[in-house]
């Protein structure tokens, strides 16, 4: 047990107790405490005989974790994050690392500061699929990038808002709630984002967020992305339906990335690449192989890869500098389909994070 590696986890909504029961299955983790003040959040504690806390001040005042994992709301991200970094804490904060590049950029410069390791959840990055597709495209199999797409589509029950109604706010749309999670994978298998120039429409169910996105990408290598996001389109084309990474949705045999290049294609999940064998010619038979990857929960890789960073053994996959990247596109995103102008993606120049 001393070489047990003891986390909290602040935040016991849906991605929490998946961390929770990600936690149980490992010899060498212990979840000393949960931070939660819900009633949920203790009904679940006393089941398992756990202590909680109201609030993260609390816990620091009885326990002394290794490390923190925030699945707390994003609008609270920040603010927890920071005071688990003046606690000289490791934390690894669910995505979008913040609100804002702001508040990001805060937590970046204190992770520097304090020499203290962020990590952001944006777990596919561990998906074997993820790690396979990176690998195609590095051997150089299907040649230089050239474009891009990437469909989000979904239908969010009612009860998905109503259990959670700050899911309704401005800003809590599936712009920065689901899209986040595919710029961040487009971002680790293409390159940066150069600019933007985005639409989109307000939610049909009155609230005060968008239910439909369209970006157009440029990215600093010459490619062009296009990727479009809903959660009110009934439709098989996402990332949770087609990859299978959780069990909690029902699967399909669609594919939701394509990623195309001057030797070949690249549909994802499902890992295809297309490739003439001769010549390059459309008027040449194209012919399809699927590549083999062993599958791995994504985010009991993501955990063990976290406690390896505890243990000063790893850096950090998904830092937060990736993190603050990532959410800059977003947010250009936002401002662009907002004022209907092209948005340059702001770079990071004068920031040195883990």
């Amino acid at each position: 047990m001393s070489d047990s590696i003891k986390l909290v986890i602040a935040g016991l909504g849906l991605v929490g107790k998946r961390h929770a029961d990600a936690i149980v299955k490992e010899d060498n983790i212990d979840l000393i405490a949960i931070v939660d003040p819900s009633e949920g959040a203790v009904n679940y504690s006393n089941k398992n005989n756990l202590p909680i806390y109201p609030s993260l001040e609390d816990m620091f005042l009885k326990e002394l974790p290794d490390g923190v994992i925030l699945a707390t709301p994003t609008p609270m991200h920040a603010e927890h994050a920071m005071y688990c970094l003046n606690k000289k804490c490791p934390i690894m904060i669910e995505k979008p690392i913040a609100t804002s590049s702001e508040e990001a950029r805060a937590l970046v410069e204190a992770s520097e500061h304090f020499e203290i390791p962020v990590l952001v959840g944006h777990h596919r990055r561990h998906n074997p699929i993820i790690q396979k597709a990176r690998e195609i495209i590095l051997s150089g199999e299907i040649g230089e990038i050239r474009a891009i797409h990437a469909t989000c589509w979904f239908y969010k029950s009612d009860d998905y808002f109503e259990i959670a109604p700050w899911r309704k706010q401005k800003g809590a749309g599936p712009i920065s709630v689901n899209l986040v999670h595919d710029i961040d994978l487009i971002r680790h298998l293409c390159g940066q984002v150069e600019s933007v120039q985005a639409q989109c429409s307000p939610s049909i169910r009155g609230f005060e967020n968008e239910d439909l996105a369209a970006a157009l990408l440029k990215f600093e290598n010459g490619a062009i992305g296009t990727i479009t996001v809903s959660d009110s389109i009934v439709a098989p084309w996402s990332w949770e339906m087609t990859s299978k990474e959780n069990p909690i949705y029902p699967s399909t045999s669609e594919s939701c990335h394509v990623i195309g290049g001057t030797h070949g294609s690249l549909s994802i999940p499902d890992l295809t690449v297309w490739t003439h064998k001769e010549e390059r010619d459309w008027w040449k038979p194209i012919t399809s192989a699927s590549a083999s990857y062993e599958p791995a929960d994504p985010l009991q890789n993501q955990l063990r890869h976290f406690v390896n960073v505890v243990k000063n053994n790893e850096e950090p996959l998904v830092s937060g500098r990736e993190g603050l990247r990532t959410l800059q596109v977003i947010e250009a995103i936002q401002k662009s389909a907002l004022t209907q102008q092209a948005v340059k993606v702001e770079t990071l120049e004068g920031i040195r994070c883990y």
